[in-house]
């Protein structure tokens, strides 16, 4: 039976090298003085004694941090159990595992936004990545993370953002509603205070509106119980109402499960349209339009981690996905 050999340790470097702790410290990091041949005293005790440094204790000395940062904005902590927010994080941890970065998720009050300056004033914290951004949260971004920072949806002069094209993704939906003969196209619309859910509902409003139609909107919040309240809603204020988009997959599940249960046959009474293209969208054979989450997501990472962000807007195509629905 052999026993575990216990890693080499920077001081055993220093001790080995015959030279200072800090004076080991500084050689391996790259960083200050240090003679010619400290240096090469240092390197081969650490090569000798299979010495390798410890990328977290570097990263919290030198103030880069150890981890990317994964805030949600939202009126309340159930913000998290979107299922857009488990695929962020999924994709900035497979971008952070190649760095030896970790990954940390955080709510943020909207009634509270100064908590992100108290966040990122952790230097453990190395990035933001930003989701369901509003304009006083991009203020307190600090100075030390910018540069580090990336959101997803509205940007500023100093954080750049990357998003889907919510606007186009919405006309292309109610462009097929309306080919298909639906003249009473109600919408499950997302939070007022939400960028995205502001330009969908924009471009629902403008292809009515040019359509000669009215609209009829019920604020939703990208949940399925919400969608179920708002399909009783809709029914309710307006009957004959022969179409529903919904702002999310989840919602306009939601939308589908209230018509049934009344009785109302999809899409031959009332067609439902989503917007995600979740997994669950093709078993449920839900209309709706993609959202490539994964690759919006990376970019965003990627931009933090390789520190190249620059104040711009990289929007992604959203393509209409035809099913029975509608």
């Amino acid at each position: 039976m052999t026993t575990a050999r216990r890693p080499a340790t920077l001081d055993d470097v220093a001790r080995a090298a015959g030279v200072s702790r800090s004076t080991a410290s500084r050689v391996i990091a790259g960083t200050g003085f240090a003679s010619t041949t400290a240096r090469q005293r240092v390197r081969t005790a650490a090569n000798l004694l299979g010495y390798l440094p410890n990328p977290a204790a570097r990263a919290l000395v030198h103030g880069t941090g150890v981890r990317l940062l994964v805030a949600v904005a939202g009126t309340g902590p159930a913000a998290l159990d979107d299922p857009y927010v488990d695929q962020a994080v999924a994709a900035v941890a497979r971008a952070c595992a190649p760095h030896d970065l970790g990954v940390a998720l955080q709510w943020l009050p909207l009634d509270a936004p100064e908590r992100l300056t108290q966040l990122a004033e952790d230097r453990g914290v190395a990035g933001l990545v930003l989701l369901n951004t509003t304009p006083s949260l991009l203020a307190l971004v600090p100075r030390r993370l910018r540069g580090r920072t990336v959101s997803i949806g509205i940007g500023s002069a100093t954080v750049p953002s990357v998003d889907i094209d919510n606007g186009g993704g919405t006309a292309a939906i109610v462009r097929h509603l309306y080919a298909t003969g639906r003249r009473r196209i109600a919408m499950v619309t997302g939070p007022r205070w939400l960028a995205c859910a502001d330009r969908s509902r924009q471009a629902y409003r403008e292809l009515l509106c040019d359509a000669g139609l009215p609209t009829r909107e019920v604020v939703g919040d990208f949940s399925a119980a919400r969608g179920q309240a708002a399909a009783r809603e809709v029914l309710r204020r307006w009957p004959d109402t022969d179409a529903i988009v919904g702002i999310s997959d989840a919602t306009a599940l939601g939308v589908i499960g209230r018509l049934r249960a009344d009785g109302l046959r999809v899409p031959e009474d009332v067609a439902v349209t989503g917007f995600d293209d979740i997994p669950l969208a093709s078993t449920v054979a839900l209309t709706t339009a993609s959202h490539p989450v994964r690759q919006i997501i990376t970019t965003a990472a990627t931009m933090v981690l390789e520190q190249r962000p620059t104040p711009a807007t990289t929007v992604f195509p959203s393509a209409l996905v035809l099913r029975d629905s509608a």
